[in-house]
């Protein structure tokens, strides 16, 4: 059969502490209890390195989540990949940090040493935060509006890179005969004065390996698909159709022709939950063992919360209620908001079966079948253009990445949708990125 697009899947390995379903962590076959132990997240980053993904991707919000019952904590995932660099060899080191609770040397010199310490496997997903418990933490009253935190965001970026760049690759001398360290001849002391951010002066750490780490973005709200056309090299996106990702697609490539950029040189991967069986009727088995496990409570908690509404008073089994817009009125991720009232209108969805839906897969895609039809389901988008490549949620860990893994990655690499082994070293090889030189 003649492939329809040449080149192969990337793949990314997004791996939530409890797991990505809602209730994951509930399930039997669960490994939550030792999601604070670095020998789980050891056993996790080299299953995806045996499947050999791009990358392994850790969230972070800076609040406590579902307080109470479900209450989830967070490892810092900079840290937590720092110690993961020392038992991997390929696989791609990727980290959230926000833009609006962090200071730019901190970030610059945090990346620039994972980058090191992995020999160039290191990758930013650049967010801006969400909701205003993360603001109190820090001492502050109200998170920054939408457009606010983009513009901070674009600023702080700024700094980061030329942070990066003040140690150019070829200043790092160490001549023992002469004595010369650093040929400071050559360093690039930064001087950058904005309207949120300012720095003056060097990074005390050198050039990364790769230039600079991999710049991703995750988001589809106008300004987060701006922000990724200036700056970012791959975007995680939330798209639920290929009708949808096929526009997302051509909107985001338009935006890199607009700016300057070749179309293509951003790489777009929506966010997959797969459960899988060897037949039909076992996945959907798994499934209904998942939904069992969710709280109707929760999952009315869950719409009412993103839509900014209380749903309680109107009848759980019954059609979302009209509402004030909620895409305006949120100052979170607008996005995803739109996302969830365009499913909801368009499967006609009910409160609870619409909450169910977003806890399954945190408002992702979800598939429910067998390896093969899943590989079907990824070929036909990637052909398609709807995608460069999938992120890979797994419902429960670790036995849903086990199964991705030894059952649906063999499958890819016979299509040759999918490599077969590493043919780099660093995260920019695996996606087929240029070094970041200056």
């Amino acid at each position: 059969m003649t492939r329809q697009r040449q080149g192969q899947l990337h793949l990314g390995a997004f791996i939530y502490f409890t797991g990505h379903h809602h209730a994951g962590w509930r399930h039997p076959e669960s490994g939550v209890e030792k999601m604070f132990d670095i020998g789980w997240y050891k056993r996790i980053a080299q299953t995806a390195e045996r499947g050999k993904f791009d990358m392994i991707f850790f969230a972070d919000l800076l609040h406590l989540i579902y307080p109470g019952r479900a209450a989830a904590g967070m490892l810092d995932p900079v840290a937590l990949l720092s110690a993961l660099s020392m038992v991997t060899e390929k696989i791609g080191l990727t980290a959230t940090l926000s833009t609006t609770y962090n200071e730019p040397y901190n970030a610059a010199r945090r990346f620039a040493t994972l980058d090191h310490l992995s020999g160039g496997r290191a990758g930013w997903n650049i967010v801006t935060s969400q909701v205003d418990t993360e603001a109190r933490n820090f001492g502050r009253e109200k998170h920054p509006e939408h457009a606010t935190r983009y513009e901070m965001a674009k600023e702080f970026v700024d700094v980061v890179t030329a942070l990066w760049d003040s140690w150019p690759q070829d200043s790092l001398v160490m001549d023992r005969g002469t004595g010369t360290f650093v040929d400071e001849s050559r360093l690039r002391a930064v001087d950058y004065s904005g309207q949120w951010y300012s720095a003056h002066g060097l990074l005390n750490v050198p050039r990364p390996p790769q230039g600079y780490p991999v710049l991703i973005q995750a988001g589809s709200s106008g300004p987060g698909q701006d922000f990724a056309a200036s700056i970012g090299e791959v975007i995680f996106t939330a798209q639920t159709s290929l009708a949808s990702a096929q526009g997302f697609y051509r909107t985001v490539n338009e935006k890199l022709t607009a700016v300057g950029r070749e179309r293509g040189s951003l790489l777009i991967m929506p966010g997959l939950s797969p459960i899988l069986g060897s037949t039909v009727e076992e996945a959907r088995r798994k499934e209904r063992e998942l939904l069992d496990l969710i709280d109707p409570q929760e999952a009315v908690m869950m719409v009412s919360g993103m839509l900014q509404t209380d749903l309680s008073r109107f009848p759980a089994d019954g059609p979302l209620p009209d509402i004030p817009d909620p895409v305006e009125a949120s100052n979170g991720m607008k996005s995803r908001v739109q996302l969830i009232m365009d499913l909801a209108r368009k499967e006609q969805l009910s409160i609870i079966e619409l909450g169910r839906r977003l806890l399954g897969a945190r408002g992702h895609m979800q598939f429910v079948g067998t390896p093969e039809q899943l590989a079907d389901l990824m070929e036909e988008w990637f052909d398609g253009y709807g995608c460069d490549g999938f992120n890979i949620m797994p419902p429960v860990l670790p036995g849903d990445l086990d199964d991705f893994v030894d059952h649906a990655v063999p499958v890819l690499q016979h299509r040759g949708l999918y490599r077969e082994e590493y043919e780099g070293s660093t995260l920019r090889e695996h996606l087929g990125l240029t070094q970041r030189a200056r």
